[in-house]
């Protein structure tokens, strides 16, 4: 199986051992193939993990956002990449066995903010987030359930903010932001996603924006 992180990488934690293992390659970008190709080095990371099906958790940080997902994996019955986007471990490891992407789930954010990438204080504003999945996974789950919270103290605390499903993946919240001097180091973003097949992920966001 493939995972594709672009540069984030850290542990994975299996469950349960097991005589049959498999392995998953952790990608630090799809440029790694490439540069395996001209016989660049290629920072790849090879976990042994149990045939069955187990739930793992897998956490990242980039620039201060950090994001843990947990999610439920076991040995795929059939290989799952298109012939146009190949899996890396073909590539990089001998003899890997069937092939798929994990359905981690990925955040995106509008913070319709203005031309300063800023946003108004003392006022409610709306972000939108949307879940995505890896291309290469060709029937993703859907996101069902997405809780926004803010805070405005460097995280210290955290208030929730009011959220709809506009179309699929695909989420409105709006937060109450408090005067200007009530949040000098700007707003911090904690956002919890979770999918039709339970897995989850929490991506927090020290500095999203700065209020005007």
């Amino acid at each position: 199986m493939t995972i594709d992180m672009g540069k984030e990488t850290a542990p994975m934690i299996a469950a349960r051992p097991s005589r049959w293992r498999r392995k998953v390659i952790l990608t630090v970008s799809a440029a790694v193939a490439a540069l395996t190709l001209v016989g660049c080095k290629a920072d790849v990371i090879a976990y042994d993990l149990p045939a069955e099906s187990a739930r793992y958790s897998f956490q990242a940080e980039t620039n201060g956002v950090k994001t843990a997902w947990e999610y439920t994996s076991g040995r795929p019955d059939k290989a799952d990449t298109p012939t146009s986007q190949p899996c890396v471990a073909d590539v990089v490891v001998k003899d890997p066995g069937l092939c798929r992407p994990e359905p981690l789930i990925f955040l995106r954010y509008d913070l319709g903010l203005g031309l300063d990438n800023t946003a108004e204080a003392d006022g409610t504003h709306l972000i939108t987030v949307t879940g995505y999945y890896q291309e290469r996974l060709s029937t993703p789950p859907t996101v069902t359930d997405l809780r926004v919270e803010a805070s405005f103290d460097g995280g210290r605390t955290w208030q929730p903010a009011s959220t709809r499903a506009d179309r699929k993946n695909t989420f409105t919240a709006r937060i109450k932001h408090p005067k200007r001097d009530k949040a000098p180091d700007g707003v911090a973003l904690r956002v919890t996603a979770t999918d039709s097949a339970g897995n989850n992920v929490k991506q927090t966001i020290p500095k999203a924006y700065r209020l005007r």
